[in-house]
């Protein structure tokens, strides 16, 4: 493969986890504003807040390889990028049910991120992407676990 070819590549893979990063930021900040537990919604916005920081690292780091940042995604994408029953979830206020949705796009986002180092990618990109996939599961698996004492609570 040449170099053009895996440069293409590697701005592609890059814009895909892009992609899903904006919309677990979106989907957290969705979820965030939807809870009336104001721990949860500060758990909700930290998450949030950790996929605009992936969003920004991601943007230069597709940049600093030559690419172009693709501006934004369209809400098909979104829908099914794992955020699929975001507004009737988040419309019950049911903690329960915002963390269902959340843990959803999660294992959408923790696949993502997954496939993607399976990519054959530059040692930088993979060392950043590695990182956020690492993060990305922790986030995962700490929605699961709070999606698993609301319903213990129900």
């Amino acid at each position: 493969m040449s170099t053009t070819t895996d440069t293409e590549h590697a701005v592609d893979v890059l814009n895909q986890l892009l992609e899903t990063a904006r919309d677990g930021e979106k989907g957290f900040n969705e979820a965030a504003e939807s809870t009336d537990n104001p721990d949860l919604r500060a758990t909700l916005q930290g998450f949030a807040a950790q996929r605009a920081a992936f969003v920004t690292e991601l943007t230069q780091l597709i940049r600093s390889v030559g690419g172009d940042p693709h501006e934004s995604g369209h809400v098909a994408g979104a829908l099914h990028r794992g955020w699929m029953n975001v507004k009737e979830a988040f419309s019950k206020r049911e903690d329960k049910a915002i963390l269902e949705e959340c843990e959803r796009g999660e294992d959408y986002a923790k696949k993502s991120f997954t496939e993607a180092l399976d990519e054959p990618l530059p040692e930088n990109v993979r060392t950043v992407v590695q990182r956020m996939a690492s993060e990305v599961k922790m986030a995962h698996d700490r929605v699961r676990g709070l999606r698993d004492r609301a319903r213990a609570a129900s």
